[in-house]
């Protein structure tokens, strides 16, 4: 009777005490949640915060490593846009290739990935493993067959001999993405555009394709970024300042004279490269999500 009795005297406390703890751990993990979340975009915020302030010190004071510009100046982006730097030229050549890039990137990963997900053939899973392992393949390891095969082509120092070997890794990548996102897209909605009277390519380019949009833009920002920030292929085969793209143009860029070392200016271009690809990421990350998330939940 005794046992018994404390038992029934225990219960209560051991009742009240364990939603209290489990409460406690609750906020201890949404504590530890949030502090693993701001280490990580400190992470990633820290580095671009680093470049912009550099780029606002002048020559004396690029090495004081002082957070704060407390003097700031922009002779570096002047730097950036005169002297022997070629950057607007640079420019120019980039949003060539990279928009080249995207565009046959795009048309020709779209009308695959329609097929790999409409389709019913052999070995489609294994193409589309193919396409992602193409795109996981080291650039390195080509590069001297490429720059050989485009000297005997007199491709080099052209906008061919950069573009080429970028769509052949971008276009796997697109296509992933926009298989994944056709898999997902209701197929009763083409049918009920070819009983009303459409053709295979109406339906698809009048139904299909506008519901997939948000992928597509996915796969067009992922490939331009991709195309635009691309060095290896594009400092092998530019060679003079006419073909060269903007990643090229950096690593050789001059200081405020000719012998500064170029810290401060290449800060300063970075942050202009950088930043509209920043801004319309931040405009678009709904699309962006919307996109890449897709075919993760199959109802």
């Amino acid at each position: 009777m005794s046992t018994t009795t404390m038992n029934r005297t225990r219960r209560p406390l051991t009742t009240d005490a364990t939603p209290a703890r489990a409460a406690r751990r609750r906020s201890l993990a949404g504590a530890w949640f949030y502090v693993a979340i701001a280490l990580i975009v400190v992470f990633c915020i820290l580095p671009f915060y680093w470049m912009i302030v550099s780029s606002l010190k002048g020559p004396r004071d690029i090495l004081d490593n002082q957070l704060i510009p407390w003097h700031p100046s922009l002779v570096n982006y002047e730097a950036v846009f005169g002297g022997q730097n070629t950057f607007a030229l640079a420019l120019r050549n980039s949003g060539v290739i990279a928009g080249s890039v995207t565009v046959i990137a795009l048309v020709l990963g779209i009308t695959a990935s329609y097929a790999l997900a409409r389709l019913t053939f052999r070995a489609k899973n294994a193409i589309l493993a193919g396409f992602l392992a193409t795109s996981m393949f080291p650039g390195v390891a080509i590069l001297t067959p490429l720059f050989q095969l485009f000297a005997n082509y007199g491709w080099i120092d052209t906008y061919r001999a950069m573009v080429i070997p970028d769509i052949s890794f971008a276009l796997p990548l697109g296509i992933w993405i926009l298989t994944s996102f056709f898999r997902e897209l209701p197929w009763e909605l083409e049918e009920a555009a070819r009983i009303d009277g459409c053709t295979p390519i109406q339906a698809f380019r009048r139904v299909l394709l506008p519901l997939a949009m948000p992928g597509v833009f996915t796969t067009a920002i992922l490939v331009f970024i991709a195309a635009w920030n691309e060095f290896m292929i594009a400092n092998s085969m530019s060679q003079t300042p006419a073909s060269q793209p903007v990643t090229v143009a950096i690593a050789q860029f001059t200081g405020v004279s000719q012998y500064d070392q170029p810290f401060g200016t290449q800060m300063a271009a970075g942050v202009i490269v950088t930043v509209p690809l920043v801004i319309v990421v931040l405009a678009f990350q709904r699309k962006i999500v919307s996109g890449l998330t897709a075919g993760g939940l199959k109802g």
